[in-house]
């Protein structure tokens, strides 16, 4: 299982280097368009030699068309042929764990031995949202754990005699390689652990499972979730040595301002996020001309500390040093513009940079 979850670097790249795609929609752009230029996305990075690319799960926003991974996830194992593809994540609290079985083992028998699958336990929204997602459940995140043991055991299909659901089978999946005639692949999606803090470093760690912390958003928990998942590290079937990657927002350009012009597009809709007004992706004419308060100046301060851009070689720069700083197997970069150009143009550049695909 190892070997299904491990990257190589090409290149002069220090670590793999993979993609995480929120399918975002600008201003002027539709949902079509945004998952078109996914689709666009994916087949250029499995070109240029990135190792996985991941959808997350969001919703009620505007601007991000990344609902429903699964189904984007399908559509895309259609257009490529080796990238790894995943989730990042799949927030299983919104979701009955059978379900996600279901669809993450109908991924892997449309795309075998490349479908990783990404968990979460936040909602991926706001709590009204997540009350329309969940209809009543309980919060989940408290409950994390058990889901995530139910939803193994389904992927499994290993649930043991006497429990309720050892009759129950996800399918696609081994049960099929099972009874008679079959010949399904025991093999399954690869699960991981998705974190912004410390709670699911030390879940993954305890599991042995690899871990993907949201550094992208949460750049003052990197290392300490690091350090907790790797002291907390106990290996596995699935991995003997600790294995995490994390998420760094990055674009570079030829010129460096007009990266900063691209990057403050991202920054305006942190704001508008943050303040209850989210929107489709501004254009970044709107950004500049925009008037920032002083409030609004300082999250979007915050937010461009934390932006890893400009011209290839200062972005090249930045990966280099947060690999070395953080020690992470794998940089899996995000780039929130307003249209397809920009973001098509940077993940060029930075494998331009390094010298691979």
């Amino acid at each position: 299982m190892s070997d299904a979850i491990r990257g190589s670097s090409f290149g002069t790249a220090p670590v793999p280097l993979s993609v995480l795609d929120l399918a975002t929609v600008g201003s002027g752009r539709t949902a079509t368009q945004a998952l078109a230029t996914s689709v666009e996305l994916a087949k250029l990075t499995e070109r240029r030699g990135y190792h996985r690319f991941w959808v997350a799960e969001h919703h009620s926003m505007p601007g991000v068309a990344s609902s429903a991974p699964a189904v984007i996830l399908a559509h895309l194992a259609a257009h490529t042929d080796r990238i790894r593809l995943g989730s990042g994540g799949v927030m299983l609290p919104n979701h009955a764990p059978l379900v996600i079985a279901e669809q993450f083992g109908t991924l892997e028998a449309m795309a075998p031995g490349r479908v990783d699958l990404g968990l979460g336990r936040a909602p991926g929204t706001d709590q009204a949202t997540a009350a329309a997602l969940r209809r009543g459940r309980a919060d989940g995140a408290d409950e994390f754990p058990e889901q995530l043991a139910e939803l193994v055991r389904f992927l499994d299909d290993d649930f043991p005699q006497g429990h309720p659901y050892a009759r129950i089978h996800a399918v696609p999946g081994p049960i099929q390689g099972r009874i008679q005639g079959g010949v399904q692949s025991d093999r399954r999606p690869s699960v991981w652990l998705l974190g912004s803090s410390g709670f699911s470093a030390q879940l993954a760690g305890r599991l042995g499972l690899p871990f993907a912390f949201a550094h992208h958003f949460s750049s003052a928990h990197t290392l300490p979730a690091l350090e907790l998942y790797r002291h907390t590290f106990r290996p596995s079937e699935v991995l003997s040595e600790p294995y995490a990657l994390i998420g760094v927002n990055a674009l570079a350009a030829e010129d460096r301002h007009e990266a900063y012009r691209q990057v403050l597009t991202g920054a305006l809709s942190m704001v508008r996020l943050r303040t209850g007004r989210p929107g489709l992706v501004p254009s970044p004419e709107e950004a500049e001309s925009y008037p920032f308060s002083a409030m609004e100046q300082d999250v979007v301060d915050e937010w461009l500390s934390n932006v890893i851009h400009g011209t290839p070689d200062t972005v090249r720069e930045g990966l280099d040093a947060l690999a070395k700083r953080t020690g992470a197997d794998e940089l899996m970069l995000t780039s929130m513009g307003h249209g397809a150009e920009a973001r098509l143009r940077s993940y060029e550049l930075i494998a331009d940079v390094y010298q691979q695909g």
